[in-house]
């Protein structure tokens, strides 16, 4: 029996529910998945089936949405998140986790929270979803991941100023990204012997100390240390103009990008709709689509499931090959 994939719903009134029914309707035995959460906040003549065992996902998904029930507090009104929520929201990650740890889902694919309704209603205190993730699998470091068929990119600092990202972007951080991004490579995604291409901090990669100096000053020197690992191929510091045309892709699996945006912006241009978060790091397979919760067109029939098929697919792929 094939085992499923666990998606947490995510905030109720966001966009979470109707994706994740659209989802279904589009992969069922496909790519069969069992939604975690509330059956009350699935949008209005939904087809769904209430399971006490996971392992009946892949037969119920034919004909109606495989739900694992986790009761909430109060219903969801799209657009408007309710804080007395908040604690079946962060339950259904827990349980998510749990299926994954004890083998009787393949993976995780998370829909987006809404961290103020999680803080005001049950004190959330964690920075976000990836770092909640990492406190219940008992590890201290993971590594945000965007990936599609044209480009995975993978950002060394992810949420803060750029005018930190110097301060912040030590050779420990870099040295733990590239290996944490190695290690998934061959373990979720089956690349033997993964070739990484790492970018530069400044413009031109600094140009020979002209535009910047941590190149030479400390980044080259890591990198060319670290490629003498023969299970690995390492390049950079490249400049980052140059790393993401068509050529330049051709010749690595993935990027490792030194701040948020330098990482984000050429994905999102490439694959806007299709791009899926992937946390590298943990003891599971995380995916999640690359969004937010949309409270603004939640509830409406705008929105596109297409960044979440690409999660649960490539959730899928990555529990194939590991």
């Amino acid at each position: 029996m094939t085992r499923p994939i666990a998606l947490s719903c995510g905030d109720p009134s966001g966009i979470g529910p109707e994706i994740a029914v659209a989802a279904w309707a589009r992969l069922r035995q496909d790519c069969p998945f069992v939604w975690l959460g509330d059956p009350r906040h699935l949008p209005l003549g939904t087809t769904f089936q209430v399971l006490s065992d996971p392992a009946d996902a892949h037969d119920v998904a034919a004909t109606a949405l495989p739900v694992l029930e986790i009761p909430f507090a109060a219903p969801a009104t799209a657009g408007s998140p309710a804080p007395e929520n908040a604690a079946g929201v962060i339950a259904s990650i827990e349980a998510g986790v749990q299926l994954v740890i004890s083998g009787q889902a393949s993976a995780l694919c998370t829909a987006p929270i809404h961290k103020k309704a999680l803080i005001d209603g049950a004190g959330f205190a964690y920075p976000g979803h990836t770092e909640f993730l990492a406190a219940l699998a008992g590890v201290d470091r993971v590594v945000m991941m965007l990936a599609s068929e044209q480009l995975r990119v993978v950002p060394a600092t992810i949420h803060i100023a750029l005018s930190d990202v110097p301060q912040a972007l030590t050779p420990e951080l870099l040295s733990r990204t590239i290996a944490i991004t190695a290690h998934g490579l061959r373990r979720q995604f089956g690349i033997t012997h993964p070739r990484i291409a790492i970018a530069g901090l400044n413009p031109h990669a600094g140009e020979g100390g002209a535009m910047g100096h941590e190149e030479g000053d400390w980044i080259a020197a890591l990198i060319e240390k670290l490629a003498q690992d023969d299970t690995v191929t390492l390049t950079g510091p490249h400049p980052a103009d140059t790393l993401f045309h068509a050529a330049a892709r051709a010749r690595y699996d993935a990027a490792i990008c030194m701040y948020h945006d330098q990482a984000l912006i050429p994905i999102k241009t490439l694959d806007f709709d299709r791009g899926v978060n992937v946390t590298l790091g943990l003891p599971f397979i995380r995916t999640s689509p690359d969004h937010g919760t949309a409270f603004d067109i939640a509830g409406q029939g705008l929105a596109n499931p297409t960044s979440l098929i690409e999660a649960l697919k490539m959730a899928q792929r990555m529990a194939d090959s590991a």
